[in-house]
């Protein structure tokens, strides 16, 4: 009869070790991977930002020293948000905007970093921080994005520009422009939103309530961003076929 209490075969302890190796490296990983690329993502800023006055620190002063700019930076973005809080220091800041909007290559490039940065506060109707679902590229199958932007355009229909982020790099997409009627608002914010393209679908909001958008609350939007020359600012775009003087109100039809 064989010993019951015979030691086991030598292939099922390397098999059992082999097992506890992997189990255990893999968990490891599991539990350093978000650290390291929050780690490498962060020095990356740092030292993107840092490195903007390290030029300026340089010539001035003959040394540096890390960080400096960095906190520089921070100093200065500080003391513009003070001027900005001051009507006086508001209306210098907006004079200077308005002669880099006029400024040949330099209006091109400030204009619309100024609009895509505005976007993100305030309370603009549109921008990235309004999370929609729409049903692209065919019927039944959403997909998540921003409401950029609206356009009023004829024959007497609302249009929505939609920015479609793409899995798992968000700053890679397609702007599709959509009829209002057909872009659903949702209640996630821009985190969340932002969180379940990262990971590919993994972190979902458990569920996701939808609203279509009414188009009364857009064409308010469009009559509010016209400036005094009829020009749309931020958050709301004049697309090549709109027309503003054939009578038409642009609102759809009932």
């Amino acid at each position: 009869m064989a010993d019951g209490n015979a030691p086991p075969p030598r292939d099922s302890l390397w098999q059992g070790l082999r097992r506890h190796l992997r189990g255990t490296l893999v968990a490891g990983l599991l539990v350093l991977v978000p650290f390291a690329i929050t780690y490498i993502v962060l020095a990356w800023v740092f030292n993107a930002i840092d490195h903007i006055l390290e030029p300026a620190f340089t010539a001035g002063l003959g040394w540096y020293v890390p960080g400096f700019g960095f906190a520089a930076l921070i100093f200065l973005v500080y003391l513009l948000g003070l001027i900005w809080n001051k009507r006086i220091g508001r209306r210098i800041i907006q004079t200077g905007q308005h002669y880099l909007l006029n400024f040949p290559v330099v209006g091109a490039i400030y204009g619309p970093a100024r609009q895509l940065i505005e976007s993100f506060g305030g309370n603009q109707t549109a921008g990235f921080k309004r999370v929609v679902l729409v049903e692209y590229p065919r019927d039944g199958a959403w997909m998540v994005g921003f409401l950029t932007g609206i356009s009023n355009v004829t024959p007497g229909d609302l249009m929505g520009v939609v920015y479609l982020p793409t899995a798992p790099t968000p700053n890679s997409g397609w702007v599709a422009i959509i009829p209002v009627r057909n872009i659903y608002d949702t209640d996630m914010n821009v985190q969340q939103a932002m969180t379940m393209v990262l990971s590919g679908g993994i972190s979902s909001p458990p569920q996701i309530d939808l609203k279509l958008i009414d188009p009364h609350e857009m064409l308010a939007h469009i009559e509010q961003s016209l400036d005094p020359d009829h020009n749309m600012v931020a958050g709301a775009f004049r697309l090549p076929f709109l027309n503003r003087g054939n009578g038409n109100s642009g609102r759809p039809p009932r």
